[in-house]
């Protein structure tokens, strides 16, 4: 009999054989999968944060960068990024065919060199970083404009939870609509985790986009959103049920979340819901809202609350008038 607690046991070697059978080592896309080969998220992690870098210099890593030098440091932080990056993308691009929608809807496999595509879709994605700042530059002049608690355009670079959530997702969205697998929504959650922004890569975010004070807002795959458009803590742009195909699956690929045109305000912990719900640009959506069909341009939308009663305690209570 065994009585060192420090060595395995029986008991050890039985639980063992119980939990083997609950694990598998196919090519195919299932939760009992072990997760070796796939995308590393601690690799693409690092790679967003470079990246967040190099369009918020100072956001992820402090430093004084001097001008002289500074096409030095762009240079190596695409560097440090394509190293850690490139294989990540190698590792997803097996999903086009494997991941278990693609099967589903009857994707067959591409003789396809995952090198050579990793390499090709990295190319695409670091041509977009020009317009990608841009946009950032624009998201950070919104986040001043909109807040008048924001005295200077370094708190807002340097603090606000908004912007590097927007940051990373513009980031996200690229690598998205070059349909790589897995890689942006490790990139999204990590975000995620950070900010309690929970913005899918598949938005279609416009320019000037600003979130105040960023929790709990949650924004669907296919919502799309214009130019200018600001909103509050709290709030969902979501789905309503969804369509379910023959073996009673949500179908993918769908229109499923509101559409919000340029120029739009939806206040704290508002509720928008629906593939077929257009906001109208220029409208104000009241907080607490929950609102599940159109509105035309330039519509204010309130929510009607309860009463609210009032009853002063004279005997009781700490004020002493």
């Amino acid at each position: 009999m065994n009585n060192d607690p420090d060595k395995p046991s029986q008991f050890l070697y039985n639980t063992v054989e119980q939990l083997r059978p609950l694990y598998s080592d196919s090519e195919e896309d299932t939760p009992e999968n072990v997760l070796s080969g796939y995308p590393d998220p601690e690799e693409v992690v690092i790679a967003l944060k470079v990246l967040i870098d190099l369009l918020l210099p100072g956001r992820m890593d402090p430093g004084t960068i001097g001008a002289d030098e500074f096409s030095v440091f762009l240079l190596r932080r695409l560097s440090h990024a394509w190293r850690h990056l490139r294989p990540q993308i190698e590792r997803s691009i097996a999903f086009r065919w494997y991941g278990r929608a693609a099967m589903t809807e009857g994707a067959l496999p591409k003789d396809l060199d995952v090198h050579i595509e990793s390499k090709r879709i990295l190319e695409a994605f670091f041509q977009s970083f020009p317009k990608v700042r841009e946009l950032v530059i624009h998201d950070i002049q919104a986040a001043y404009d909109g807040d008048p608690a924001a005295l200077t355009f370094a708190e807002v670079q340097l603090a606000y939870p908004g912007l590097l959530a927007i940051a990373a997702h513009r980031l996200a969205h690229e690598l998205y609509r070059l349909d790589v697998p897995v890689v942006p929504r490790v990139m999204s959650e990590w975000t995620h985790s950070r900010t309690g922004v929970d913005l899918h890569p598949g938005a279609r975010v416009g320019k000037s986009f600003f979130i105040d004070h960023a929790t709990g807002v949650v924004v669907g795959e296919t919502t799309e959103i214009g130019d200018r458009v600001k909103i509050y803590q709290g709030v969902t742009l979501g789905a309503k049920s969804f369509p379910l195909d023959e073996n009673g699956l949500p179908i993918k690929h769908v229109k499923r979340h509101p559409t919000v045109e340029s120029d739009v305000v939806i206040y704290a912990n508002a509720t928008i819901l629906g593939g077929d719900t257009i906001i109208g640009c220029g409208s104000i959506i009241g907080a607490n809202v929950f609102l599940n069909e159109s509105i035309p341009s330039n519509s204010i939308v309130s929510a009607v609350h309860p009463e609210l009663r009032i009853k002063q305690q004279r005997d009781k209570g700490g004020c002493k008038e």
